[in-house]
């Protein structure tokens, strides 16, 4: 998307978004290793500490899985039985993707040695990636296996469904993939879910398609986040579901310069005031930096340009964007406050024994720490006071 304006008779951006993945598709899975250790080293030059990253390790097999056991409307109890055989199977085959994925970035990112990049210190965790673009048979067995495979390894630690939203396919079959969701919730409890959901506009689909797309996300698939949420003012009755999206504290994945590239949607007409307004929890995102050709410091010098946030916004932001992640442990904040420490950590900066003991035993308050550590150390270098107020 570098640099991409349309011209006349060029493809839409959101038209030469979506075909880029079919132009280097054949050529990515021996490049997957490239890929996550250069994600890895544009992270850490970007002062990022933690990445869940999207990826969909032995995808093929799990579609293939689906089209061998057709699905007969919503019975989705039967479908689970005529997969279970091929389960483990396909989840032992993610899994040693993935582990060939991390050895590869290990080597090219050359960690444990004197000659290490920086991107060795990131924490990486992955949702597994399912496409809502196929038949209901395919979908179904995506999530089934993709669920199994969270389940079974610590490294994913959630799932997401991605591809156009506004697709034929995907738009006919929403409510169907929304319910598959809930029924597998049952299957696999605790596995946490971030659905792509309202990434629309009234350009793109019907009027009555905008408007209960992020809603059944929340009620029906039981989403802990939604990425992008683009059109939450078209959707029916907005102002309860923004007012429901606070008191259930449901993450808002904003991802401002793909929704300008792709949807044309910015500025005013965005809904990332609305969400804040709201008391929704937003944090900014990247969408897909490596087609979008950005980092998430573009993220947010747009928001602050744009919407004329303070530094304490920014930070509020940054502190979100961990406070919701869905690495494991319990939050150095007190229900969802950033910056009101949890009772065993209230000494801080002062480290005490009973907040040592409380980082040692949450990788996410370990994060949440180290985080305020640098912005502690940014703040006191930075010389322009203003710049706090």
């Amino acid at each position: 998307m570098r640099d991409f304006v349309p011209a006349l008779g060029d493809a839409s951006g959101h038209d030469h978004f979506f075909a880029t993945f079919a132009r280097f598709g054949s050529i990515d899975d021996a490049h997957s290793g490239d890929m996550l250790a250069e994600a890895r080293d544009r992270a850490a030059r970007d002062h990022v500490t933690y990445l869940e990253l999207m990826i969909s390790p032995g995808i093929g097999g799990m579609i293939g899985a689906g089209f061998h056991h057709p699905l007969k409307g919503d019975d989705f109890p039967a479908a689970h039985q005529a997969l279970m055989p091929e389960i483990p199977g396909l989840v032992q085959k993610a899994r040693a993707e993935t582990d060939q994925m991390e050895a590869q970035a290990r080597d090219v990112l050359k960690c444990g040695t004197p000659q290490a990049h920086p991107g060795c210190a990131v924490t990486v965790r992955y949702l597994f990636q399912t496409l809502r673009t196929l038949p209901p048979q395919a979908v179904y067995a995506q999530l089934d296996a993709g669920y199994a495979t969270v389940e079974a390894d610590p490294r994913f630690v959630g799932l997401n469904i991605v591809a156009p939203e506004d697709d034929p396919t995907a738009m006919r079959d929403y409510d169907l993939h929304m319910r598959m969701f809930h029924f597998l919730n049952g299957v696999y409890p605790g596995v946490k879910l971030s659905l792509h959901a309202g990434e629309l506009t009234t350009g793109l689909v019907p009027t009555e398609g905008l408007r209960h797309h992020i809603r059944a996300a929340i009620d029906v698939a039981g989403a802990n986040r939604i990425g992008h949420g683009v059109d939450v003012a078209l959707e029916d009755d907005p102002a309860s579901l923004l007012a429901e999206m606070a008191r259930r504290h449901v993450m808002v994945e904003v991802n401002l310069t793909s929704n300008d590239e792709i949807l044309g949607i910015k500025g005013a007409a965005h809904p990332f005031p609305l969400y804040r307004r709201a008391g929704v929890p937003v944090a900014l995102s990247t969408d897909d930096e490596g087609v979008s050709r950005g980092d998430l410091t573009q993220e947010y010098v747009r928001a602050a340009q744009t919407y004329d946030l303070s530094y304490a916004a920014l930070k509020t932001l940054s502190r979100t964007g961990l406070e919701y992640a869905f690495v494991p442990g319990e939050s150095l904040w007190v229900d969802h406050q950033p910056g009101q420490f949890v009772p065993a950590c209230r000494t801080l900066p002062i480290v005490s024994s009973s907040c040592t003991t409380f980082l040692k035993s949450s990788e996410k308050a370990r994060l949440q720490w180290a985080l305020e550590q640098r912005f502690g150390t940014f703040e006191a270098t930075v010389t322009h006071e203003g710049l706090y107020q």
